[in-house]
Parts: structure tokens; C-alpha cells; sequence
């Protein structure tokens, strides 16, 4: 009530006491704000969970409405001074008692907005009496606000798939794990598994390996999003519930003649609606897994007719499907709609975009749509996060994207100085054909690498070596490219310049790999 108390000594003293009684109201009724109200300090630190230790008695105010009142009338007039917690009823009924909030009522007075009076209610019906509160009284985030260490990070947010509760805890927060799966196991509905992710995403088939805290080993699931069914072994296929959002938008992008080439589809949260909508789909997971998700859901949602799915790897899906489709859309004169291209693979997505200049080179097409692709991305850093998603498409496409950018934009946060972007651009015809100054550029280092067999001869002729310092100035373009990122610290790029200065392509080859890897763990 300290808290309380100052805060209405700094209102000024003409406020009418209905405008005090507002300000506490709307401030500070919350329940572990009352000392009374919290679990008992015995628990904190606890690692097996025993809901016995959660029971404390406490004293509250009630109100003991005269048996000749209407209670429905009083409940009414009084409703925003009761004691609201889980699996608590503050009207009993029966004995005509009504448990109000420690914090709002702590004498007669606090209820003068109510006006009992009318109701011919006097001073003397209110009184302290004494309730039992016990574990079943308290949400899951004020149970582990009383358990997990006071001084480190709490357990802040968690997935909900289906009736499966997924976590990612921090390290400090393992020794209470079995307890923390056990309280979310009570205390959410409909939850009967709750796992914990062990193991960092793997980028082949992007699932993760997870250990069974609480429930049942059950991990197949039936979700609902954007309108559409998704059943899918949670185990084995990548699903998160915080990209439903970005799903959405994309999918709003689309109209009923587009097509779309979804190139990680994964069980098909951008193929699925997009079908729906009557576009036409080529779709691609390289984890069978999620392409036997993938064909399910199709026919689940009933849109088998307008998808094509393929189990294969995403470079080969480029090469082959994405330009047979390509060379084909371009061809058929009555298509009308746009194109579009999804790579939702954010760890490894853009080193892919080298695949797209020149992939139509040798053709002899005229381009009336321009794809446009959607390709995600991690940047990393503390520096603009738009710029860095920029720079890494630019890298791996070779070529700047100023006249063909769309949009950037921040899709979600994934770690401290690390977000998930999407850089949308258009594939130009140019860019497809091969007809760049970089597409070309490109074509003549690839002309000018050698095999791997030919790059360590025991005697190296003249135009190995040549060779050699071509390869060798690239893998130094690249490094200075790298530094280039941290252009806001001049003296960091000056030291990064000197060393890379430094470093003679004469040398015996192992020496200059050897440098050009530490150069690049300095940077």
C-alpha cells in the first residue's frame, strides 16, 4: 500500500476522491503487487515441483451482504473491488459474502464511489476474514515468478503447436526445467506435451532435435493458420507459430492468376493459402518429411490441383523446375498474372540468389513479367539491420539492386543484434539472360577457375600461377568486401586494409589460406 499511497499524495488536492480512487484503480490492482496476494518465499529456488508448498493462509476483506439485498445488484456495484484470481470465486453465494481486493479496500472509506449506503449497507458489513490459498490459485507466470532466480532472466515467451508447448530455455533456467514443464503442463489448456529445444536448428532439413520435459510423447499436431489446416510431426518438420504474420503478408501480395515457386515450402504455410486463392504453386522441401506434410496438406485443404511438389535440393529445383517454369510462363502469352518467388531458408537462402544471373542464358525469350523474389535473411549487428540484408543479397547476387528493390523489411527478432529481414526484388531480364556487366564478369572468372586437381601442381607453369593470383585477389575482394560492412569504424577498415595489404599471393599457398582465415577472424 506504500506504493499506493504515494502515488495519490502526488495528486493535486482539489481532485474529488472519484479521481483518486480511478487512478489507483486503473494502476495498481494487480495481484503481485500485494505482498499477501504472492506464493509464499519458500518456494523460490525450488527444482521439483511440490504444489503443497504453494498453500498459505491470508487475511482479506469482505463485504457480508444483509440477506434481505439483492446480491446480484450489490456484486454489480462493487464488481471492480473484487478479489480476481485463478480458480477463486469471490461471490459465495450461499453465505452471501463477497471477497474484495487487499490492495483496493483497506477500510470503509475506499468504497465511498460504490455509495453502499443506498443500498442500506453500513460500515459494519465489512470485515477481515481469513482464506486459503493454494497452488491451483496461481497463473503459470506468477508460479515462476516466485520459483526462478530474482536476479536473471525469467522465462519469457514460449510457442504454443497444437496441444504441444514448445520452449527455448536459457542455460540458467535448465535445473528448473522439469518444474517449469510440469506448471505449464497444468496450467495452459490444452497442452499435454511440452518439449525444449536441445539443439540449434540444422539448416539440411531445418528441424531440431528436443527433449521431453512433461506429457506425452505425442508430436503429431493439427494447427490452424491463415485459414488453412496444417497437420504435421512437429519432431521432424519445421513449423513456427511467429511467422504466421509474414505468412499473411505475403500471401495478401498474391491474386488469383499469380504463380508462385516456394522453393523451402517446408509442410506449406506460403504454398497452401496461395493455392487457395486459386494461384498456381511449384513447390520444394528437400526434407521428405516435410514434403509428405507438404502433399497432405494439399489434399487436406483440397488444393492438390493447383500444386506441383517436389522432394529435392533447392539448387537443383533452380536449375531445372524454377527455369522450365520460367521458360514456360514466359512463353504463354495469355498469362496475365505476376510471378513470384519465396526462399524462406534465412540461414542459407541468399547464397543461393548466385544461381539466378544467367539461368536463362542461351535462351531467346522476350520477358513481359519480371519475378519477383522474396528471399529471407539473418543480419547480424548492431548497425542498420536493412543495410546488412541489402549487402548480403548484393553479395551473393554479385550485382547492386537499386532499380530493382521492392522492399526491405523486418520480419522478426531472433537473438540480441540479430533479426530476420526479407529483401523483395525484381528478377530482371538482364539479370536472368545473363546480359549484365557482373553476369558476364562472373562467366569469365568461372572460365578462369581451375579444377581442384590443377590447383597444387608441384611445378607450377605460368598461367597456373596467373590463374593462381586470380583466385587469390578474388578471396581478397571478398575480405575487403567484408570490412567494408564496418565502415562506420574507420580505424578498424584502416587496420584491415593494412593487413590485407600484407599478404603476398607469391607465397606458398597454404601460407596465404592460412592468413587470409585469420584476417577473417579478426574482422
Amino acid at each position: 500500500m506504500i506504493g499506493t499511497t504515494n502515488a495519490l499524495t502526488l495528486l493535486p488536492p482539489h481532485l474529488s476522491q472519484t479521481h483518486r480512487l480511478f487512478v489507483r484503480l486503473r494502476h495498481y490492482f494487480k495481484n503481485m503487487l500485494c505482498p499477501d496476494l504472492n506464493p509464499p518465499a519458500a518456494v523460490r529456488g525450488m527444482q521439483q515441483l511440490d504444489r503443497a508448498a504453494f498453500s498459505k493462509t491470508i487475511k482479506v476483506p469482505h463485504l457480508l451482504v444483509p440477506r434481505d439485498k439483492n446480491l446480484n445488484d450489490v456484486c454489480r456495484s462493487i464488481k471492480k473491488y473484487l478479489l480476481k484470481m485463478e480458480r477463486y470465486k469471490p461471490v459465495i453465494t450461499e453465505e452471501y459474502k463477497i471477497t474484495l481486493h487487499p490492495l483496493a479496500v483497506q477500510k470503509w472509506e475506499d468504497l465511498a464511489d460504490v455509495n453502499l449506503s443506498k443500498l442500506d449497507i453500513g460500515r459494519e458489513a465489512l470485515v477481515w476474514q481469513e482464506i486459503q490459498l493454494s497452488y491451483e490459485n496461481w497463473k503459470y507466470d506468477e508460479i515462476f515468478k516466485a520459483v526462478l532466480p530474482a536476479d536473471k532472466e525469467a522465462l519469457s515467451s514460449f510457442s504454443k503447436i497444437g496441444h504441444i508447448i514448445h520452449l527455448n530455455l536459457k542455460d540458467h533456467l535448465l535445473p528448473y526445467k522439469e518444474l517449469i514443464g510440469e506448471v505449464i503442463c497444468d496450467k495452459i489448456a490444452d497442452c499435454r506435451t511440452v518439449v525444449n529445444k536441445s539443439i540449434s536448428i540444422d539448416n539440411t532439413y531445418r528441424n531440431f532435435q528436443m527433449e521431453l520435459l512433461c506429457g506425452e510423447p505425442n508430436y503429431q499436431v493439427s494447427v490452424k493458420e491463415n485459414g488453412c489446416m496444417f497437420q504435421f510431426d512437429f519432431s521432424k518438420v519445421y513449423w513456427n507459430p511467429r511467422l504466421s504474420t509474414e505468412h499473411e503478408k505475403i500471401v495478401k501480395m498474391l491474386n488469383k492468376h499469380d504463380v508462385l515457386y516456394d522453393l523451402y515450402a517446408g509442410v506449406g504455410p506460403f504454398t497452401v493459402p496461395a493455392a487457395r486463392k486459386g494461384c498456381k504453386v511449384l513447390a520444394n522441401d528437400l526434407n521428405p518429411d516435410s514434403y509428405q506434410a507438404l502433399v497432405t496438406n494439399c489434399a487436406l485443404n483440397k488444393v492438390a490441383k493447383n500444386v506441383t511438389c517436389h522432394n529435392k535440393d533447392a539448387v537443383d529445383f533452380i536449375k531445372q523446375e524454377v527455369k522450365d517454369a520460367l521458360l514456360a510462363k514466359c512463353a504463354e502469352k495469355e498469362f496475365e498474372g505476376e510471378i513470384h518467388i519465396t526462399m524462406n531458408l534465412p540461414a542459407m537462402a541468399v547464397e543461393h540468389l548466385v544461381h539466378f544471373p544467367g539461368l536463362l542464358k542461351g535462351t531467346d525469350i522476350a520477358f513481359r513479367k519480371k519475378p519477383l523474389v522474396h528471399v529471407y535473411c539473418f543480419a547480424k549487428g548492431v548497425e542498420d539491420k536493412k543495410q546488412i540484408a541489402r549487402e548480403l543479397v548484393e553479395q551473393w547476387l554479385g550485382m547492386e539492386v537499386d532499380d530493382k528493390l521492392k522492399e526491405i523489411v523486418f520480419v522478426r527478432n531472433v537473438a540480441p543484434n540479430k533479426d530476420m529481414m526479407r529483401v523483395s526484388f525484381y528478377l530482371t531480364e538482364e539479370l536472368l539472360l545473363g546480359r549484365s556487366a557482373t553476369c558476364k564478369k562472373r562467366q569469365l572468372d568461372e572460365e578462369q577457375t581451375l579444377p581442384e586437381e590443377a590447383k597444387r601442381p608441384c611445378n607450377l607453369n605460368d598461367d597456373n600461377k596467373t590463374n593462381q593470383r586470380k583466385q587469390l585477389a578474388k578471396k581478397a575482394k571478398t575480405v575487403f568486401t567484408v570490412s567494408q560492412a564496418k565502415k562506420k569504424n574507420m580505424k578498424k577498415t584502416k587496420e584491415i586494409s593494412s593487413n590485407l595489404k600484407q599478404i603476398k599471393v607469391q607465397d606458398k599457398r597454404e601460407k596465404v589460406d592460412q592468413k587470409f582465415q585469420d584476417l577473417h577472424a579478426q574482422i
